[in-house]
């Protein structure tokens, strides 16, 4: 879609969708992040997370934003030269998945495949060159849309072809995954790979003051996008 009007009428309709989505009983009290605080519609990169964090992007509205993750996620983007009004950056899950006390949770499967027509739908429009997923769940909602056979384990940070662009698997930036999976220094090395396969897009939008980084208390949850 090459008329920017079009693709920005086109996703105001898939946001107000997914805003307006009922489905999981867990979720009926949360709203997707899904809006033009995502990032530019015409993006280098895509990223996909796994769901959005109590204090991240359920809060700030705009993922990996506002917690120690998207401290990290900011780091990383910045260590390839990049800022956040290049790329657009969505979840598996659009609503924070939380516990009756209101905790971050892991999204369960049926969660993923409620939202993952979301996901496609948006592929699909903005078309991006390469598609990086943060997390073992956000690289398995890619299975839903095209099989891949892809574990992070085997697969971290190696290009492959997929639904007619580049994937590239990395680690989620989570203060947990750093320590106990993968180190910020191994996940700035990771990141590096990302670089050969970036194009400049018809420009890029920029993204709310260049994501003015929304401080968080400093709580560690059990993972935050």
């Amino acid at each position: 879609m090459k008329n920017r009007k079009d693709r920005e009428a086109k996703f105001a309709e898939i946001a107000a969708e997914a805003q307006a989505c009922q489905i999981c009983p867990n979720m009926r009290a949360k709203t997707a992040v899904l809006s033009q605080l995502n990032g530019s519609l015409q993006p280098r990169i895509l990223f996909i997370a796994e769901a959005p964090g109590r204090q991240g992007g359920d809060r700030t509205r705009i993922p990996m934003c506002g917690d120690a993750s998207g401290r990290t996620f900011n780091r990383l983007l910045a260590s390839i030269g990049m800022g956040r009004g290049e790329i657009f950056i969505t979840n598996a899950a659009l609503c924070n998945p939380h516990t009756e006390s209101g905790a971050n949770r892991p999204p369960v499967p049926s969660e993923v495949r409620s939202c993952n027509p979301y996901l496609r739908r948006t592929i699909d429009l903005l078309d991006p060159p390469v598609v990086v997923t943060l997390g073992a769940k956000a690289l398995a909602a890619l299975e839903m849309i095209e099989l891949h056979g892809l574990t992070l384990g085997t697969n971290a940070a190696i290009p492959v072809e997929w639904y007619r662009r580049v994937l590239i698997p990395m680690y989620h930036p989570s203060p947990q995954v750093l320590v106990s999976r993968r180190s910020l220094e191994q996940q700035i090395a990771d990141w590096r790979v990302i670089v050969d396969y970036c194009t400049d897009s018809e420009g890029s939008a920029s993204v709310e003051s260049e994501l003015e980084e929304v401080e968080s208390p400093q709580s560690v949850e059990s993972y935050s996008s």
